[in-house]
């Protein structure tokens, strides 16, 4: 299952956080019934690539409407055809491997 690392930066907001804004993103998330994992500097999401590409529009779109005039998102997809991937799956790969 492909998976969708996504970062949205709002501009020219009263605060230098942003958690209000991963906080709203995960709302959308959570409305399109997509599992995902919070990391410090983005967040990865679980689901068919119609799916993610529908949820960062939505994500994007979202952050835009909630009063900031500026946004930066940035994506990364991982899509791999010859098996499946799944992001606690390669997670466990990786802690096995640094054994």
């Amino acid at each position: 299952m492909p998976l969708l690392e996504i970062s949205v930066i709002p501009v020219g907001t009263q605060s230098p956080s942003f958690s209000s804004s991963v906080t709203d993103a995960i709302r959308v998330i959570e409305e399109k019934g997509l599992n995902y994992q919070v990391t410090p500097t983005a967040t990865i999401i679980e689901g068919e690539i119609d799916q993610l590409m529908d949820v960062a529009k939505s994500i994007h779109q979202n952050a835009l409407t909630n009063g900031v005039n500026r946004v930066i998102t940035q994506m990364s997809i991982d899509h791999r055809t010859d098996k499946d991937l799944n992001m606690n799956r390669q997670v466990e790969i990786v802690q096995s491997q640094k054994r």
